[in-house]
């Protein structure tokens, strides 16, 4: 029989899309009054491996990940979930009798051997971690490859190395906090 122990705390992170790179402030400065400092942001990146978003929000949507500094308890990552949600809709516009998003806000998190993902969408990878949301891990560490590497299910644009160069940086991060 296994211990039953605390989890490790992890290092929250938000991926940010939008056509519009001043919403990334914007967002960056509400999540910040809620969840504390961030102590790493990606520059504005190009998005060009899915036009998923594209009908809804427009074309040239880029996109933003910031870090918190902050270490939590992964248990939180649902509520956080449903707090990025509120705000996209309260960013949302009205056209055609329909509300558009603006901006989509992804919370995840990074430990020393994932970076995970969470959604409100089902699918067989994923894992329903509470309050209408799942969570999948969408890049796992690799000690031989000494990185972040891709699973079988993760998106084209986490894969490139670009993204993979971020999360190991953040992992980088979350080492030094833990050994504090």
């Amino acid at each position: 029989m296994g211990n039953i122990r605390n989890p490790i705390p992890v290092k929250l992170f938000i991926g940010m899309l939008s056509p519009d790179p001043e919403l990334f402030e914007q967002c960056t400065d509400m999540l910040s009054r809620e969840y504390g400092s961030v102590d790493l942001r990606s520059d504005v990146l190009a998005w060009s491996t899915s036009d998923y978003y594209q009908e809804e929000m427009g074309a040239g949507i880029v996109r933003k990940f910031i870090f918190f500094e902050r270490l939590f308890d992964a248990s939180v990552l649902p509520g956080i979930k449903v707090f990025t949600n509120e705000i996209e809709k309260n960013l949302s516009v009205q056209s055609g009798g329909e509300l558009h998003r603006r901006i989509n806000l992804d919370p995840g998190y990074v430990t020393e051997a994932k970076v995970v993902l969470a959604t409100a969408k089902d699918f067989s990878h994923r894992i329903y971690i509470g309050a209408g949301i799942y969570a999948e891990v969408t890049l796992r560490y690799s000690n031989a490859e000494r990185q972040f590497m891709p699973c079988e299910h993760t998106y084209p644009d986490y894969r490139t190395s670009e993204y993979r160069l971020l999360f190991n940086r953040s992992r980088e991060i979350l080492r030094s906090s833990l050994s504090k």
